[in-house]
C-alpha cells in the first residue's frame, strides 16, 4: 500500500467546511469543496509519490495495467480502474439525474461518436431535427452508484407510490397541475406521463407554476421541500418532479443504491460514494445544465421503489458491506480497535482505502501505511490480503466479484 492523494472538485454545491475539517485543514475554505476523488478518473486522477514527485494514478495504470489491475480485472474491464471512490460533501442540492445501463451507454456513445465523426468532439449537426448541443454519452460505460452516509444525509431516490405523490401535488391547490395529478392517480402506469408533462411544461409558464407552488397554503414535508427547491430554482419544473421521489433522510452508516434508470438527487450532507467510473449523466431538473427530456424518458425506469435505504450487512467482526448487483465495485467498512485483533480482508486488488476517523494501519504484504482522518492509500493487484489495525474506521473499495 502507498499513500494516495485525492483530487478535490470545487462544484458550487459543495461545502466550505466538511472536507477541510475531515482532513484537518483550516475551515471555512475560500471556495466550495464538493468531492474528494480517490481513483484514476481522467477528469481528476488521484496522485501517488514517485521519486520525490507526485504522479497520476491514471498514468501508472496505463504504463503497468497488469501490475496495478491484475489480469482478471484487465480481462473484464480493460486497462482502466472500473470504479471511482469519492467523499462527497453537499451544502446545496445536486441536479435530478439518472444514468444509463451498460447496453444503453454503449449504444448511446456509439451513436454520438458516429454523429460527431471523431472521438473527442462535441455534439454536431448530424441527427435530423436535433440542434447542436452538449452530449449525453461521453463514454461507453454505465454508472451505478452507492452512497453511504457519514453524517445525516438528505436525498431524493427513486419513485414513490404515485398516488402519494398525487395527493401531495393536489394539496398545493394549483389548478394547472390537474393533468399531472390525474396521471399520478392512475398509479405506476401514469408515472411516465406525469414526468413528461412536467418536464415539457411550456417555458413561458414555468416560473408562474413554480411560484404558485412556492406560495401555496400547504404544509408538511413535501411543501417544505417544494418551497426550498422553488426558492433555489424559481423556473424549473424539476421542483415538481422532485416531489414524485422518495425523500430519504439517512443516518450515518445507512446507504442508498442508485442503479441504472433510477432518478435521484442529493440534497445535503456528507457521504462516501462509490460508482462505476463513468461520466454519463442524464439530468432531469434542478440545474441550469442541459436536460434532454426525450433521452431521459427513454432511460428512466418508471417503477415504484419500495424502500431505497440499504442497511449495512455484517461480514466478520468489525467489517460490514452493502452488497449491490454489479461487479464494477464493492465497498466495505472496517472498524478496528487497538484492544482487539487486527482485521484481515482477503479482497482482491486493486484496493483503495479511505480513513474516516482515527488512525488505521493498512498492510497488503507489499507496503504498509498509517492513515489519519481524510487520508487514503492504494494497493496493486500484486498485494496479499489486507491487514488493518489501529483504532478507527476505514472504507475499502475494490472491484466486485
Amino acid at each position: 500500500m502507498e499513500l494516495l492523494y485525492g483530487s478535490i472538485r470545487d462544484y458550487a454545491w459543495g461545502s466550505r467546511s466538511a472536507l477541510a475539517e475531515l482532513q484537518g485543514r483550516p475551515a471555512p475554505t475560500d471556495g466550495p469543496e464538493a468531492e474528494l476523488w480517490l481513483g484514476a478518473h481522467p477528469g481528476g486522477p488521484a496522485m501517488v509519490d514517485r521519486d520525490g514527485e507526485r504522479v497520476s494514478l491514471t498514468d501508472l495504470l496505463v504504463a503497468e495495467p497488469d501490475h496495478w489491475l491484475g489480469e482478471e480485472v484487465v480481462g473484464r474491464f480493460g486497462t482502466r480502474l472500473p470504479f471511482l471512490l469519492k467523499v462527497l460533501a453537499a451544502d446545496a442540492p445536486l441536479s435530478l439525474q439518472a444514468h444509463p445501463d451498460a447496453e444503453q451507454a454503449r449504444a448511446g456513445y456509439a451513436a454520438e461518436q458516429a454523429d460527431v465523426g471523431q472521438a473527442d468532439a462535441g455534439w454536431a449537426d448530424g441527427v435530423a431535427g436535433r440542434a447542436r448541443g452538449p452530449r449525453n454519452y461521453v463514454d461507453p460505460y454505465h454508472k451505478p452508484e452507492l452512497l453511504v452516509a457519514l453524517t445525516p444525509f438528505d436525498a431524493l431516490c427513486g419513485f414513490r407510490d404515485p398516488r402519494v405523490s398525487a395527493t401531495a401535488l393536489a394539496g398545493f391547490g394549483v389548478p394547472e397541475l390537474s393533468p399531472v395529478v390525474a396521471a399520478l392517480r392512475a398509479g405506476p402506469a401514469g408515472l411516465r406521463e406525469a414526468v413528461r408533462l412536467l418536464l415539457t411544461w411550456p417555458d413561458a409558464d414555468r416560473a408562474g407554476l413554480v411560484e404558485a407552488v412556492r406560495t401555496a397554503d400547504a404544509a408538511g414535508p413535501d411543501a417544505e421541500l417544494a418551497r426550498d427547491l422553488a426558492t433555489r430554482y424559481p423556473a424549473d419544473p424539476g421542483v415538481l418532479v422532485a416531489l414524485l421521489l422518495h425523500h430519504v433522510r439517512l443516518t450515518p452508516g445507512e446507504a442508498i443504491w442508485m442503479p441504472a434508470g433510477n432518478l435521484h438527487a442529493y440534497l445535503s450532507g456528507a457521504g462516501v460514494e462509490i460508482m462505476a467510473a463513468s461520466d454519463n449523466v442524464l439530468r432531469g431538473g434542478l440545474t441550469p445544465k442541459h436536460v434532454d427530456v426525450d433521452e431521459l424518458l427513454r432511460v428512466l425506469r418508471f417503477e415504484v421503489l419500495d424502500d431505497p435505504v440499504l442497511v449495512a450487512r455484517p461480514v466478520t467482526p468489525g467489517v460490514v458491506c452493502w452488497p449491490v448487483p454489479v461487479d464494477d465495485f464493492a465497498l466495505h467498512r472496517v472498524t478496528v480497535d487497538a484492544a482487539g485483533p487486527e482485521v484481515r480482508l482477503p479482497l482482491p486488488g486493486p484496493r483503495v482505502v479511505f480513513c474516516h476517523h482515527g488512525k488505521v494501519g493498512v498492510d497488503d504484504g507489499v507496503g504498509a501505511v498509517m492513515l489519519g482522518p481524510g487520508q487514503a492509500a492504494v494497493g496493486t493487484a500484486a498485494g496479499a490480503a489486507l491487514v488493518l489495525s489501529g483504532t478507527g474506521t476505514a472504507f475499502v473499495a475494490t472491484c466486485g466479484g
